[in-house]
């Protein structure tokens, strides 16, 4: 019977006839071996064949193996070295490392060492593509179990991570071939999770937050003030529009420099920065700062893109109601980087501040001109594209250096957003007047209506501590992937945003928001 051959690797020792059975051992399992003594050999055979692998001994006459390593490099960027010497001092493990071996030996060597070196270069990728794929395969019957078993809030967040957990697997392990069953299995997910926002919602939003989840609201009085309380500064990072997926993406970055606590909190309905972003800062729904301070309202009702402009003042007041009138506080907001350059360079100049709060709209505008931008669509045509395209801008930004500065100081960080964003590819027709909002996943106008398969329908917004937007004001809520679309140039409004990144409604990408507590490490 014919082996299969795994692989076809070059050996080059000048003992190479000792090691006849340790060639035999290898061929045996189905690697071609080709022997060379001497490392001009090495190199004109890498000249003339391609080998998946090669096993360079590092004393031989003429050059010596790293010499004819950095040779082959040359040639072949790429191909694998393993160097096998029985030199043990540690200068030449680091000019073997500096070189980028894929692996070093010490001789003596055993056939099943040499067997094992060649293994993890040639079959690691597929090992660990089997292993993750039966391994999602049982975490499927998990999930599938679980969103049957009456989740709370606390269980859809572990779910959720879990899926995402698969995600990342995935964006390495693209040769899987698992993603649509895992994409069809978070679209199902949602649907079950949008049931359980329209069952719960209405009572979490009236209760007391001891008694419900952790709601955009209540994020500074549950992160923030024990930590003020105990004397500690603090620096509130807000990126607008960032998802859950995107921040454990990030995560390595972070962890060079704080150790991490992950949390959650839940995005308000809708998922939207007037709504969510606001009840961060001020601890209120919009129906509460519209009843509470309507001199503030006025200035904030007239355009739904200026509704943020009083964030500063709603945390000032925030700090006061909950008993931190004491504290300092600075806050800013930064949309570009020519800002984020000049706030990463006043930086020193706020350190004694109580509370340094700073929002980020990076993801948010990213994710906007994505919908517009045949170059953003091609880079980040779904969510790993997206992912990639946020880790790629946060490793290079001014915003990573503001951390690094954060890490070497006293401040405690918690990064958290406002919501995140969903890809949408259901069309729903909804009709409105001119008043209408135009919002792509919720809109509030006059006699709003909808199937309550595709939306959460509220006609009666104080229940949902939602402001009166004019007479009869109705909103309407977009369930999972579903988007809005006038009846008028339907296909063409279709055609536009079908595919896009929105947020606004019920999901879990835009409701469930990591909140991260980040220690400077010691």
């Amino acid at each position: 019977m014919t082996t299969e051959i795994r692989g076809k690797i070059l050996w080059a020792d000048d003992e190479i006839e000792l090691l006849r059975s340790h060639v035999l051992y290898l061929r045996e399992r189905g690697i071609e071996v080709s022997e060379v003594t001497n490392g001009q050999d090495a190199i004109d055979a890498v000249q003339k064949d391609r080998y998946d692998l090669v096993l360079m001994d590092q004393m031989m006459p003429g050059l010596d193996g790293i010499a004819t390593l950095r040779e082959i490099k040359d040639i072949r960027p790429t191909l694998p070295v393993v160097l096998i010497t029985k030199n043990e001092e540690e200068w030449l493990m680091d000019e073997a490392i500096s070189e980028k071996v894929s692996g070093y030996l010490t001789k003596p060597v055993n056939p099943s060492q040499i067997f094992l070196a060649c293994k993890k270069v040639l079959e690691e990728e597929r090992i660990l593509d089997d292993k993750a794929a039966s391994g999602y395969l049982q975490d499927f019957q998990e999930i599938e179990t679980a969103l049957s078993s009456n989740l709370d809030a606390d269980g859809w967040w572990q779910l959720y991570g879990k899926l995402i957990q698969w995600q990342l697997e995935m964006d390495e392990r693209k040769e899987m071939g698992l993603k649509p069953i895992l994409e069809e299995q978070i679209a199902n997910c949602n649907k079950v999770f949008t049931q359980f926002i329209v069952d719960h919602y209405l009572d979490w939003i009236n209760s007391q937050p001891s008694d419900r989840p952790t709601l955009a609201t209540d994020v500074v009085s549950k992160h923030l003030a024990p930590q003020l309380a105990e004397g500690k500064k603090l620096f509130l990072l807000v990126i607008d529009c960032f998802r859950s997926d995107q921040a454990l993406t990030i995560l390595p970055e972070i962890q060079r420099y704080f150790d991490v606590e992950v949390d959650y909190q839940i995005s308000l309905i809708p998922s939207a920065t007037p709504y969510s972003r606001n009840g961060i800062f001020s601890g209120l729904t919009l129906d509460e700062i519209q009843n509470q301070h309507p001199e503030l309202w006025e200035k904030m009702k007239g355009d739904e893109h200026s509704m943020n402009r009083e964030e500063k003042t709603l945390l000032r007041e925030q700090l006061d109601r909950i008993g931190f009138r004491d504290k300092t506080l600075h806050y800013s907001k930064v949309a570009v980087a020519r800002e984020g350059k000049s706030f990463l360079s006043k930086l020193g100049d706020r350190m004694g501040t109580d509370v340094i709060s700073l929002v980020v709209n990076f993801v948010d505008l990213l994710t906007h001109h994505r919908a517009h931008s045949d170059l953003l669509q091609e880079m980040m045509p779904d969510e790993s594209g997206y992912r990639s395209m946020v880790k790629t801008w946060f490793s290079n930004s001014w915003l990573l250096e503001v951390l690094r500065i954060l890490s070497e100081s006293d401040y405690q960080v918690i990064l958290t957003s406002d919501h995140g964003s969903v890809r949408v590819k259901k069309a729903v027709r909804v009709a409105g007047d001119r008043d209408t909002s135009s919002g792509i996943r919720y809109k509030y106008g006059w006699n709003l209506n909808c199937s309550d398969k595709h939306a959460l329908v509220i006609k009666q917004p104080a229940k949902y501590h939602l402001p009166e937007m004019g007479k009869g004001t109705d909103y309407l809520i977009a369930k999972e992937d579903r988007y809005f679309v006038y009846p008028t140039e339907y296909h063409k409004y279709r055609e536009s945003l079908d595919n896009s990144f929105q947020h606004g409604g019920i999901s879990m990408e835009e409701m469930l928001v990591p909140v991260l507590t980040l220690t400077p490490c010691p």
